[in-house]
């Protein structure tokens, strides 16, 4: 069994608690198995049956169903890590991974964070902060002021014009962000954006910046260790996003002329030295024309990592994994081809993106070379209201972006998901366009290209045969109370008569 020694610590490391769920806690299941470290997960009512709790070595109820009484109860978790003898904690991304008490409460207790310090993420969690932190760095940040009281505002619209942008000094993902096109919309969109923030973060505090009208969302994934080195594993392109949440991502980001990525990473080198940051970070930046813009850094590994993983050959948890434990952070490898990444959400794209539950009656994850799926989906699986959407992460490598992106269209086409509504065929037709073929990427892609989306009429036939077969028997019965079939359906399927047919994914 591979250990790793904590110098920190002064021990080795023997198991880890994976403070999280779904498809994110799965996937740091397998590389903890990989360094040979015994894992523990923790589960809400809701998720008993969940993939995550049978992919590890044991598992522990933490409260109900609802994220604030189980995978936001920090006292719960500690208490877990604890009664599991667990000497390590990975908290994946989202729920409590960048919040500072959670980390603080791990180093009270003598478990590792598999993050960074307490410290560092509190002082980069905070926005206002973190842009302080990049100025006193050199690093560019986008125009505005800290103060968002009423006459500061307006004087401050007066001397840089509208549009303006409010924010949340905590948090992100949109929420207490506010666009204001004009001065009659100031005075609320400050008080709607402080509530909004306050309600989401318990932290009201908003300041605002100029807007950008069509900027590129560019990335930066960089490591750091306890012995002072920082290295960057390249760009993504994170434009493509609805309501300011990221939908697709790529590595490189295509049309950026290696003179712009060389700044970049250069400034978020030094951001990271700056903060003194260890263990796995993403730094965010806005590129319009030829200026580029810190956003924030997130203090924790990102939902896209897989494409920087694809075209370094790296594995970033077993990274995370060897930082803790003390290692010295490796030159990465040189880079090669590219990746594309699709979130497959629980969601309906036709009805303004409204969120979607229900049971998965039948599954079938496209394959082939350069194609990864990290998903906690199986078939009977249920999706259900208390969670964040997320139902996999569909990935797809090529020597260059034209190949990887043929792979994704071809793959997005080969994935079916029944019983759960999802925005597959969107992400499809997206990959498929012209527009993204040739990388007229900005945040405003989907406003300015996909904002009246309908799914296709193939689409809908083909899903109502679907439907159809999968009532019959062919894709298999998942009775609703979870009681037998009774004796003589459990093969009902039309297609039974026919010799040699047999549908795709349907062999069991």
């Amino acid at each position: 069994m591979l250990v790793f020694f904590d110098e920190s610590m002064e021990r080795r490391l023997t198991k880890l608690l994976v403070a999280n769920r779904g498809e994110i806690a799965v996937r740091i299941i397998r590389s903890a198995r990989l360094f040979g470290l015994k894992t523990v997960a923790v589960y809400s009512a809701a998720d008993a049956k969940s993939a995550h709790v049978g992919a590890a070595d044991e598992a522990i109820a933490i409260g109900p169903a609802e994220a604030a009484n189980s995978y936001l109860d920090i006292a719960a978790i500690i208490a877990a890590a604890k009664q599991s003898g667990a000497d390590a904690i990975h908290p994946g991304y989202g729920f409590l991974s960048e919040r500072p008490e959670f980390a603080q409460a791990a180093a009270d207790a003598q478990i590792v964070f598999v993050g960074p310090r307490p410290e560092v993420m509190a002082a980069l969690g905070d926005k206002v902060a973190a842009r302080r932190i990049a100025v006193a760095a050199g690093v560019p940040v986008v125009p505005g002021i800290e103060s968002a009281e009423i006459s500061a505002t307006r004087e401050y619209a007066a001397l840089v014009g509208y549009p303006l942008v409010v924010k949340a000094a905590a948090g992100g993902g949109g929420r207490g962000m506010r666009v204001v096109a004009e001065a009659a919309q100031l005075e609320s969109a400050l008080a709607a954006a402080a509530r909004e923030a306050a309600a989401a973060f318990g932290d009201g505090r908003i300041f605002v910046e100029k807007y950008l009208a069509h900027p590129r969302h560019i990335e930066i994934q960089f490591l750091g260790d306890n012995h002072g080195a920082v290295v960057a594993l390249g760009e993504r392109d994170c434009s493509i996003q609805r309501r300011h949440q990221k939908i697709i991502e790529e590595s490189p980001a295509p049309g950026l002329t290696g003179e712009m990525r060389a700044k970049i990473i250069d400034a978020a080198l030094k951001l990271a030295r700056a903060a003194h940051y260890t263990n796995a970070g993403t730094a965010e930046f806005l590129v319009e024309g030829d200026n580029f813009y810190f956003l924030e850094v997130n203090a924790r590994l990102q939902v896209e990592h897989p494409v920087t993983e694809m075209r370094f050959g790296c594995d970033l948890v077993c990274e995370q994994l060897r930082i803790a434990s003390g290692d010295k952070v490796p030159e990465p490898a040189a880079p090669r081809g590219a990746a594309i990444e699709c979130r497959i959400n629980a969601e309906d794209p036709e009805h303004d993106f409204r969120p979607a539950t229900g049971t998965v009656l039948h599954l079938s994850v496209p394959g082939g070379p350069g194609v990864r799926f990290d998903s906690h989906l199986t078939r009977g699986a249920e999706v259900t209201p208390w969670y964040d959407g997320l139902l996999g992460k569909l990935v797809c490598y090529g020597a260059n972006r034209e190949e990887a992106r043929g792979r994704l269209v071809n793959a997005l086409d080969e994935f079916a998901l029944l019983g759960v509504t999802n925005n597959a065929a969107y992400l499809r037709d997206i990959v498929a366009s012209g527009q993204f073929r040739d990388a007229k990427l900005s945040t405003r892609f989907i406003d300015s290209f996909f904002s009246g989306w309908e799914i296709s009429k193939s689409e809908i036939d083909a899903a109502i045969v679907a439907a159809a077969i999968t009532a019959g028997g062919a894709m298999g019965d998942i009775p609703s109370d979870g009681a037998a079939l009774p004796a003589g359906t459990e093969h009902r399927s039309p297609w039974d008569g026919l010799k040699n047919f047999e549908l795709w994914g349907s062999r069991r």
